[in-house]
C-alpha cells in the first residue's frame, strides 16, 4: 500500500475512533492526537511539524467553544480537517494565464524527479480545456530529452520545438518561442535540464535561461518519494531564482508524500498540482481541502466531477446520484463501463466518494478491474428486462446468458453476486452517513 494510503486510512481510522464514541473528553482528544501524530510521522512530515499541528488541533478541539447543534465529537473532526488543509495551504491557485499573448512557463526540478512527463502532462492538462499549447525541449544536455518529450507530445498531437544537435539551451528556447508566438500559441512549457541542487553550473544555467527567457512563471517538479529530502531541493532552485509553483509528481506509487509536501513549504510558493499516475491525464489541480477531505474518508465530490468532465462523459447529475445511492441497474452499469475507464482506475474513483474510499478492500478492486472485459460481454448477452430486474435471472436465463457471452455460468453468477453485494453496500452506507457530515457542513 503506498504511503499516502497508509497516511489516509490511519487518519480515517483515527477519525471513526472519535464518532464512534458518546462522549469526547480530554483524554480522547489526547489520544488522537497521538494517532494523528503516529499517522503524520510515518508519512515522513518533519517533527516540529507534526508537533505544530497536534498542538492546535488539542487546543482548539478542548477550548473552541461548540457551534450550535455540532456535537464534540463532529467538531473535533471538523477542526482536524481545518488544521490539516491550512497545513496544506488554505486554497488552490492555478496558473494564471493571460489571454491575447503567449504565456510562457518554465519547469525546474531534478533529473529523475519526472520533470520531463509532468511538463507534457500539463501542457495537455491546458490543452484538454481549449488552450492552444506547446513544447520546447530546451534540456541539451541528457541524452534521449528530446525523443522522450517528442514521444509524449505525439500522443496528444501538441506541437514541440527542439534541436537535439544544439548545445546552447538559451538559443533553442528563444526559437522556439518565436515560432510559437508566431503561431499564436496560447502557452508555451518550456523543459529545461534536469538538475542537483548541488552541480552549481547547472543552477547557474537554469538562471541565465531564466534571465534571457523571462517566464511568467518558473514551476518546480518535486519527486512525492524523496521525502524530507524535498525541503533541500526546493530551498536550492528559490535561492537559484524565485519559484512561484510546486508540482509534486509520483504520488501513485510509494511516495512518502506527507514529507514532500511539507517540505515545499520553504519556498513559500502554492503546490498548483499532484502528479496520480503515469498516464498523460493522470495530473490533477491540488485543492488542500479536498486533498484532505479524500484523505479522511470523507471524500471529494468535487474532484470526482471534474474528472468526469475531462474525460466529456455523457452522464446525468441524475444518474451519477442514482449510482452512488446505489439505485443503479445493470444496464445503467454496462453504460458506464466503457465511461469509467476514461475517468481513471476505480481505486481513485472509489476514494473520492465521501465513506467509501477505506471500505472497499484493495483485492475486491482488483478483482472487479479483471473482470470489467467480462461483464461487459455478459451484461451484452442479457435481455433489457434482465438488466432492469437481475433479481430474474435462474438458472436457465443464467445458461443462455453464459452461452450468449462466451463465459462460465460461474462468471456470470459472479457477476450477479458482486452487483448485489455493491448495490447493498452503497445503500447501506448512505444510511449510515458519517456523523460529521452534518456538523461539517453546518460550520463549513
Amino acid at each position: 500500500m503506498a504511503a499516502l494510503e497508509r497516511l489516509g486510512s490511519s487518519l480515517y481510522e483515527a477519525m471513526r475512533k472519535i464518532l464512534r464514541t458518546t462522549i469526547v473528553d480530554e483524554a480522547q482528544v489526547k489520544e488522537l492526537v497521538k494517532d494523528l501524530q503516529r499517522a503524520l510521522l510515518q508519512a515522513d512530515v518533519k517533527v516540529e511539524l507534526v508537533l505544530q499541528i497536534s498542538r492546535r488541533i488539542e487546543e482548539k478541539a478542548l477550548k473552541e467553544d461548540l457551534p450550535p447543534g455540532v456535537a464534540r465529537r463532529e467538531h473535533v473532526v471538523k477542526v482536524v480537517y481545518d488544521e490539516l488543509t491550512n497545513f496544506l495551504g488554505e486554497k488552490t491557485t492555478k496558473l494564471d494565464v493571460t489571454q491575447g499573448r503567449t504565456n510562457i512557463f518554465m519547469m525546474v526540478g531534478v533529473q529523475g524527479s519526472g520533470k520531463t512527463t509532468t511538463t507534457a502532462k500539463l501542457a495537455r492538462y491546458y490543452q484538454k480545456r481549449g488552450f492552444k499549447t506547446g513544447l520546447i525541449c530546451a534540456d541539451t544536455f541528457r541524452p534521449g530529452a528530446y525523443q522522450q518529450l517528442k514521444q509524449l507530445a505525439s500522443q496528444v498531437n501538441i506541437p514541440l520545438f527542439g534541436d537535439s544537435t544544439e548545445k546552447d539551451s538559451v538559443k533553442v528556447v528563444k526559437q522556439g518561442l518565436e515560432k510559437f508566438r508566431q503561431e499564436g500559441l496560447d502557452i508555451v512549457f518550456i523543459d529545461t535540464m534536469g538538475r542537483h541542487k548541488d552541480e552549481k553550473s547547472l543552477i547557474e544555467d537554469m538562471k541565465m535561461t531564466s534571465q534571457a527567457v523571462k517566464p511568467d512563471e518558473i514551476i518546480l517538479v518535486i519527486d512525492g518519494t524523496i521525502g524530507q529530502q524535498a525541503e533541500a531541493q526546493a530551498k536550492a532552485f528559490h535561492e537559484a531564482t524565485p519559484i512561484g509553483s510546486i508540482i509534486v509528481s509520483k504520488l501513485d506509487g510509494s511516495a512518502r508524500g506527507g514529507g514532500a509536501l511539507s517540505a515545499v513549504a520553504v519556498t513559500g510558493a502554492p503546490i498548483k498540482f499532484i502528479g496520480t499516475g503515469e498516464r498523460l491525464e493522470n495530473l490533477e489541480a491540488f485543492v488542500p481541502s479536498q486533498f484532505v477531505g479524500r484523505l479522511l474518508g470523507m471524500g471529494d465530490i468535487e474532484g470526482l466531477v471534474e474528472k468526469v468532465k475531462t474525460a466529456k462523459l455523457e452522464t446525468s447529475e441524475k444518474k451519477v446520484k442514482a449510482i452512488i445511492s446505489g439505485r443503479l441497474t445493470l444496464e445503467d452499469m454496462y453504460e458506464q463501463l466503457e465511461a469509467m475507464q476514461k475517468v481513471g482506475p476505480f481505486k481513485q474513483i472509489l476514494k473520492m466518494v465521501p465513506g467509501l474510499g477505506y471500505k472497499v478492500p484493495d483485492e475486491a478492486v482488483d478483482v472487479a478491474e479483471e473482470r470489467l472485459k467480462k461483464w461487459r460481454f455478459i451484461i451484452q448477452s442479457m435481455t433489457r428486462e434482465e438488466k432492469e430486474e437481475p433479481k430474474i435471472l435462474n438458472s436457465p436465463r443464467v445458461k443462455r446468458v453464459s452461452r450468449g457471452s462466451g463465459t462460465s455460468e460461474k462468471d456470470v453468477k459472479d457477476m450477479i453476486q458482486q452487483y448485489f453485494a455493491m448495490k447493498k453496500m452503497m445503500k447501506s452506507l448512505k444510511r449510515r452517513k458519517m456523523p460529521f457530515f452534518k456538523g461539517f457542513q453546518q460550520t463549513k
